[in-house]
C-alpha cells in the first residue's frame, strides 16, 4: 500500500470524530423564564442557581433554563417591549394585578392557549389545585394562565397588639363581628387615651380594602354582593349594607377611635404600632399573617377573623404563569412549569437557592439564612416571594412562620367560599370611557367615606350622583351582559 493511500486513510480516521460530532443531536433548546423581583435587585448568585437548576432539570425535560428576573418597576415596560418586538420569551409570570396586563395580552393574541399543553405535560399542575381554580385562568373558553398555588382568597380580620389584648383580658376568640370590634376599640380608647385604637393597613387606604363579602368582578364598579351567591350585578355603593358600614366608620371617627388623618397619612400600620401610637388595623389576611405582622411591627400581633375566607376570580388570578407566542419551545416551557408545581426540589431550588450557601435547615425542620447572613446580604433568595413560583405549598417553611403554615393554607383554600362567578373575567373595552370616569369619582370619594373622614349623610348621595353621571349604570349593564353570556356558556 502506497504512502499516499496510507496517508489518505490516516486523514480519514482523524476526521472521523469530527464527522461523528457533526452528526450529534443539536444543542438543547433554552427556555427564557421571566419573573418579578424587587428590593435588592438581581441576586449575585443567579447564574450559580441557574446552573444548579439545569443540572437537575435539563436531562429530564430536554431543555435548559435561562432565568430572567425583572424589577417590578420595569416589568410592564420591558415585558411589553419583548412581546411587541417578538423577542424570545418562553414563560413568564402574569396575573390580574395592576402590574400585569393579562387580559390585554390575551386580546392582542400575545399568549398561547395552554389547554393542550397542560393536558400533555401538566399532570403535576392539575394535581396541585382545585379544577375550578385552574379553570379561572380561561378567557373565551381557553386556558391562557396557570394560577400559582398559594392563598386563593382572603378573610377580613382585626389585627391587634397582643400586649394590650392581654392587659385588657380581651378574648380574641369572641371577636367575630364589627359590633365586637366596636366594644374592643372603645375599651382600648378608655384605658389608653394616648393610643389610637384603629388605623389603616396601608397609607391612605380604605378600611374596607380587605373587606370581602362581594365579588368586584374585576374593578370597583358593579359587583356581586352577599359573597357572590347569585349573579345579579349591582352598584354596591347604593346598597343598605354599604351605607351601614359607612355610618359605623363615621361614628368611630367622630368618637376618636380612628386616626384623624387616616385618609391622608403617609405611613403604614407598622410605623404607628412600633412607635406605641396605635393598637389595631383591619386587614385582608391569610394563614401565617400574625407571624408576618409580628416581624413587621417588632411586637407580637394577634388577629380575629371577622369575615370567612372568600374566593373570587381576582384572588385566584393575582399571580400565575403564561406562555407567550414568542416562545420557541412551548412544550419545554410547560414541562419546566410542571416541575415547579410538582417537584419540591426544583421549586425550593428556584425559591431558596442552594442549601448551605443560601439557606440552612434547622433542627425543627424550618429553614433560615446561614449564620451571619440576612435578607439584605444573602447572595440568592426569593424566600419571601415564594407565591410567585408555582406551587408554594410544597415549599420549605421559613423560620418565624408556623411549621404547619402550608397545611393551614391548604385548609384555608378548602374552606373558602367561592363566588358563583369564579372564572368570569370582565372585558372592560366596551365601557372604557365610563370606567375611567367612574374611577375618577372613586378616587375623589371612596377613601374619605370608607375611613369615616367624610360624613356619609351628606357625601354618600353626592357620591352616588357623581357615579351615575359618570356612567356606572352602563358599566353594570355591560358586566351583567357579559356575566349572563358566561353563565349560559357554562350551563
Amino acid at each position: 500500500m502506497s504512502k499516499r493511500v496510507l496517508f489518505t486513510l490516516y486523514a480519514l480516521l482523524l476526521a472521523l470524530p469530527l464527522c461523528v460530532s457533526a452528526g450529534e443531536a443539536p444543542a438543547m433548546p433554552e427556555i427564557t423564564v421571566a419573573f418579578i423581583i424587587s428590593g435588592n435587585g438581581v441576586p449575585p448568585d443567579l447564574s450559580t442557581v441557574q446552573d444548579a437548576i439545569n443540572a437537575s432539570v435539563a436531562d429530564r425535560i430536554g431543555a435548559k433554563v435561562k432565568l430572567l428576573p425583572i424589577n417590578i418597576g420595569a416589568w410592564n415596560q420591558q415585558i411589553n417591549l419583548m412581546l411587541a418586538s417578538g423577542e424570545k420569551l418562553d414563560l413568564m409570570v402574569d396575573g390580574s394585578l395592576n402590574i400585569f396586563n393579562y387580559t390585554v395580552q390575551v386580546a392582542k393574541n400575545q399568549l398561547l392557549p395552554l389547554d393542550d399543553l397542560v393536558a400533555k405535560y401538566g399532570a403535576g399542575i392539575t394535581a396541585s389545585m382545585d379544577p375550578e381554580y385552574l379553570a379561572a385562568g380561561k378567557v373565551g373558553g381557553k386556558l391562557y394562565m396557570v394560577p400559582t398555588v398559594r392563598d386563593f382568597g382572603g378573610n377580613y380580620s382585626l389585627c391587634m397588639r397582643k400586649d394590650i389584648v392581654d392587659k385588657l383580658k380581651i378574648d380574641v376568640s369572641k371577636i367575630k363581628t364589627l359590633d365586637d370590634v366596636d366594644k374592643v376599640l372603645r375599651a382600648v380608647k378608655q384605658k389608653y387615651p394616648d393610643i389610637v385604637p384603629l388605623i389603616g393597613q396601608t397609607a391612605g387606604t380604605s378600611l374596607l380594602e380587605g373587606y370581602q363579602t362581594w365579588d368586584r368582578l374585576g374593578n370597583y364598579t358593579g359587583a356581586l354582593v352577599n359573597f357572590g351567591k347569585d349573579l345579579k350585578v349591582t352598584n354596591l355603593y347604593g346598597t343598605k349594607d354599604y351605607a351601614a358600614l359607612l355610618k359605623r366608620f363615621r361614628s368611630w371617627y367622630q368618637d376618636g377611635l380612628i386616626l384623624k388623618d387616616i385618609a391622608t397619612n403617609k405611613d403604614d400600620w407598622s410605623v404607628y404600632v412600633k412607635a406605641d401610637r396605635a393598637f389595631a388595623f383591619l386587614a385582608h389576611t391569610k394563614p401565617g399573617w400574625d407571624a408576618q405582622a409580628t416581624v413587621q411591627a417588632s411586637r407580637t400581633m394577634v388577629s380575629a377573623e371577622l369575615v370567612a375566607p372568600f374566593t373570587t376570580t381576582d384572588d385566584v388570578l393575582d399571580f400565575g404563569w403564561t406562555i407567550p407566542r414568542n416562545s420557541t419551545a412551548p412544550d419545554k416551557a410547560m414541562e419546566f412549569l410542571n416541575l415547579l408545581y410538582s417537584d419540591p426540589a426544583v421549586y425550593n431550588l428556584i425559591v431558596f437557592g442552594i442549601e448551605g450557601k443560601h439557606y440552612v435547615k434547622l433542627p425543627n425542620g424550618l429553614v433560615d439564612f446561614p449564620a451571619g447572613v440576612n435578607a439584605n446580604t444573602v447572595t440568592y433568595s426569593f424566600a419571601f416571594m415564594g407565591f410567585e413560583f408555582g406551587n408554594q405549598l410544597q415549599g420549605y417553611v421559613f423560620n418565624g412562620n408556623p411549621p404547619t403554615i402550608w397545611k393551614d393554607m391548604a385548609d384555608f383554600n378548602r374552606r373558602a367560599l367561592k363566588s358563583r362567578a369564579l372564572g368570569f373575567i370582565f372585558d372592560p373595552m366596551p365601557v372604557t370611557n365610563e370606567i375611567v370616569a367612574c374611577q375618577n369619582v372613586l378616587n375623589r370619594y371612596r377613601v374619605g367615606l370608607e375611613t369615616g373622614t367624610l360624613d356619609p349623610a351628606k357625601t354618600l348621595p353626592e357620591f352616588l350622583a357623581k357615579l351615575k353621571e359618570a356612567g356606572i349604570d352602563k358599566i353594570i349593564a355591560e358586566k351583567q351582559k357579559q356575566l349572563d353570556a358566561w353563565a349560559k356558556a357554562r350551563s
